[in-house]
């Protein structure tokens, strides 16, 4: 028995050991890759143009309040493909993170609302870069270094 303890103390110990930085480089690519595609499939293939068939879909199917069909499918095609970027680099990552989080909470209300595990998943990863910050990799780190903005959250360490 106290092999097997002195075994999983040692597991959590070496967990312990993977870097916060790395944890949050995962929470910000992860979700925004998930977002860009989710931008391509609404544009014409080989150009930036919201496509038909992704305005039909706001308009028969997806049933957003109070917002036009094609502003709607116009936007959501912009923000799925400028937020991702801007995660990606670390880069106004609370903000982006916050951005993608309302859209993730607007899709699960009012688009699919049985997908709240998969939703869950993508609001996790947000909440811990909101919370967090984007981390030493990231280029608000790089800012917050040279300008003093973008700053981690108090309780987050440096790795």
């Amino acid at each position: 028995m106290n092999a097997v303890i002195a075994l999983a103390t040692r597991a959590i110990a070496l967990l312990n050991r993977i870097p916060e930085s790395a944890l949050l480089l995962a929470a910000r690519i992860f979700p925004a890759a998930v977002f860009w595609q989710s931008g391509e499939t609404k544009l014409d293939e080989g150009t930036w143009h919201v496509s038909d068939s992704a305005i039909y879909l706001f308009r028969h199917e997806y049933n957003l309040p109070l917002i036009d069909p094609a502003i709607a499918a116009h936007a959501a095609a912009f923000a799925e493909h400028f937020f991702p970027i801007l995660l990606v680099l670390g880069l106004a990552s609370r903000f982006a993170a916050s951005a993608l989080l309302t859209m993730t909470l607007v899709i699960e209300v009012f688009v699919y609302p049985d997908a709240w595990p998969t939703h869950g998943v993508w609001a996790t990863c947000f909440l811990f870069v909101i919370a967090r910050g984007a981390g030493t990799l990231s280029m608000d780190h790089l800012f917050s270094r040279r300008f003093g903005f973008f700053k981690l959250a108090p309780a987050a360490k440096a790795d």
